[in-house]
């Protein structure tokens, strides 16, 4: 086994460790979500407070790790007679973002259950992650009914099997740890919300902190058991600090009036429900203990807060997590008074001083001092809006541009789907062959049997019962004779927008309600979980302002940015979508395209450009792929060009007014595909 990286010889990132070790003090407070950019040590973090854990005592032979004090009584492999425990180091499990529901949760063996009715269930990561650390590495990009099971064990501490009215139940309170990078899309705010606390993470940009963790890295790697051994001391005093903030956290008191500051802070700051309180006063306690004290102060309840609501602050999807501190520093001298006094005053804070070192790796400071600029989206920020006095129609500057404008109000927009039955990843737009959904028939199984159609099976067993030498009431069924059912959901596509933004679309009233159309189509795909990507056209070429992705937010800040201008060469916007669409079928075969063009139809620049685009329409129509083209044309006289560029295409044309799902129009169905007579 290779030897994991020291905690304490991790370079800065005080609130990543902060997160994690209160977490370790007190696994009540429910997990921490370490959001950041690449290479920020999140994996090296997690990992490396596993060594830090103290060892647990489990019952020799028990695949539930169950603890010989206290066993579970319904454990699956008890029950457990009294014998000593063995001791064994706290594990830490990885769960892959490819996991299956049945490697998460653990799997029955149908045949066995529906011939012998015995439950031979054979555990998951869950189980093997009891008194342990649960690690989620890119836990946006797991599948969203995985979440949902991973983080109701972990607020139940327990999971549950069901299939086909055989249920097992095991203990499962774990630690747990989910690391992501936003630009590669966000968790939903009810998923967030199940996270206790979450920390951002980013390099440093102090030229000597980041030589100091170039140079621990690669004196690790040069010697990694040497390495260690420097750190061991650190390493040990650490261990011990922990131990200790886990016997002095029962005897630590909150208050009344810390409470009511609590309280108060989560109603100031609108947060749902009472998760937020509860959250904040378990994580309160710990930092007392953690700071060797009994009684929990208000600069506790502050720092918190700063841990456990910015991501209870994202109300919608575009929202950047924020917390706006002037407001909370303002909230809590209401509520407490002269309710505790922050540990900058107390001359005793902690065991350690309250000092413990900056960038030098150690465990992460008690004192208050680190910078509290708000992180932009936070409270109280607000889009620029646009310069006044701008006119309607553009100007011309040099080259043609035009500033970017804002976007229009978002509204709720009508369902677009491809058409036919896919098999792409889980999602809420097109209908799809999934593992979730209304059940259509059955198969024999491929691979291991994980949703049973018990009447297929039923039928299929039936007529051998007499050769089988059938004698009392129980059915004897064979392997052959199970059948998996099939079912229908619906499926995530990848929604590729090109958009025209030359300057036939630039008058500035109808460039924010073409914005404000494009934000509420991005905002449909957020909630149908579609990757989406953005094409946009102007002047001589086009370009990929965002390569497919599932971060929405990141097409919405593009798309604000998103100048105008020039003229409008629709062809190469249409070539440039078929070469993303291309590189992205091999890449994930199974997602279905839906293409989205944004455009008044219009056509300039080059020889014969409106046939050009005509061309590369129908090479999209060979494809197969769906298609609509949001028509932006404005004015009495219209054109119909963009009508002309769906025919081509082999789609629809709906306009502006047309995609509200509130317009009298007619709902739009589903987009015809290639094949459909132009």
């Amino acid at each position: 086994m290779s030897t994991p990286y020291p905690f304490t010889a991790i370079v800065g990132q005080d609130d990543l460790r902060l997160g994690l070790l209160l977490n370790a003090v007190s696994p009540a407070v429910g997990g921490v979500l370490v959001r950041g950019e690449k290479g920020t040590a999140k994996s090296t973090a997690v990992r490396a407070l596993a060594a830090l854990m103290p060892e647990v005592s489990v019952v020799p032979g028990c695949r539930f790790s169950c603890d010989p004090v206290s066993p579970d009584p319904a454990c699956p492999d008890g029950p457990h007679a009294e014998a000593a425990g063995v001791s064994r180091a706290a594990r830490t499990v990885e769960l892959p973002v490819g996991a299956s529901e049945d490697r998460l949760v653990g799997a029955l063996d149908i045949e066995r259950a529906l011939s012998e009715g015995v439950k031979a269930f054979e555990p998951g990561l869950l189980a093997d992650a009891h008194r342990g650390i649960l690690y989620v590495d890119e836990v946006n990009l797991l599948h969203d009914h995985l979440v949902d099971l991973l983080l109701d064990a972990a607020a139940m501490g327990a999971s549950y099997v069901e299939r086909e009215g055989v249920s097992v139940r095991h203990a499962a309170r774990f630690l747990l740890v989910g690391t992501m990078n936003p630009e590669e899309g966000e968790l939903r705010p009810q998923l967030l919300d199940r996270f206790g606390l979450t920390v951002e993470v980013s390099a440093s940009r102090d030229t000597d902190e980041r030589v100091e963790v170039v140079r621990r890295r690669l004196a690790y790697d040069d010697d990694p058991e040497g390495f260690a051994a420097r750190w061991a001391e650190e390493e040990g005093a650490l261990r011990e600090r922990i131990a200790a903030a886990r016997v002095l956290l029962p005897r630590v008191v909150l208050s009344d009036g810390v409470l009511r500051q609590i309280a108060a802070t989560c109603a100031a700051f609108e947060v749902d429900g009472m998760r937020a309180d509860i959250v904040m006063a378990r994580t309160a306690t710990a930092l007392a203990a953690w700071a060797g004290r009994e009684e929990v102060t208000a600069d506790d309840v502050r720092r918190a807060a700063l841990l456990a609501l910015p991501h209870r602050r994202r109300r919608n999807p575009f929202d950047a997590p924020g917390l706006d501190e002037d407001k909370l520093d303002q909230t809590l001298d209401e509520a407490g008074g002269d309710q505790g006094q922050d540990n900058d005053d107390d001359p005793d804070p902690g065991p350690d001083g309250g000092g413990d070192g900056g960038g030098g790796g150690g465990v992460p400071p008690q004192a208050d001092g680190e910078d509290r600029t708000p992180p932009q989206g936070s409270e109280g920020d607000s889009p620029s809006p646009a310069p006044r006095g701008a006119p309607d129609t553009p100007g011309r500057p040099a080259g043609g541009e035009q500033q970017p404008v804002a976007a229009a109000e978002p509204f709720r927009t009508k369902m677009l789907s491809v058409p036919g039955l896919g098999e792409g990843a889980a999602g809420r737009r097109s209908r799809a062959r999934t593992e979730h959904g209304r059940t259509t028939g059955a198969r024999r199984p491929e691979g291991a049997l994980t949703k049973l159609h018990l009447a297929a099976t039923v039928q299929a067993a039936a007529p051998h019962q007499r050769a089988r030498g059938r004698a009392g009431r129980g059915l004897v069924v064979r392997r052959d004779d199970l059948r998996q059912a099939t079912r229908e959901g619906r499926e995530g596509n990848l929604v590729l927008f090109v958009v025209d933004a030359s300057g036939s679309m630039a008058a500035r009233q109808r460039m924010s309600a073409v914005k404000g159309a494009v934000l509420s189509l991005l905002l449909d795909a957020y909630q149908r979980r579609d990757k989406v990507g953005l094409v946009t056209f102007r002047g001589k070429e086009a370009d990929v302002a965002l390569p497919p992705t599932s971060s929405v937010d990141a097409a919405a800040s593009r798309l604000e940015s998103l100048p105008t201008g020039g003229r409008t060469p629709l062809a190469a916007g249409l070539l440039k979508a078929h070469d993303v669409l291309r590189v992205e079928r091999l890449r994930d075969p199974s997602r279905r395209p839906l293409l989205v063009v944004v455009t008044d139809g219009r056509a300039t620049g080059g020889p014969d450009p409106v046939a050009l685009a005509g061309r590369a329409g129908r090479l999209h129509r060979a494809e197969g792929t769906a298609s609509v083209v949001v028509d932006c044309e404005s004015g009495y006289v219209r054109l119909g060009l963009a009508g002309e560029l769906a025919r081509e295409l082999g789609g629809t044309a709906v306009t502006l007014d047309e995609l509200r799902a509130d317009s009298i129009a007619g709902l739009v169905k589903d987009v015809t595909a290639a094949g459909r007579a132009a």
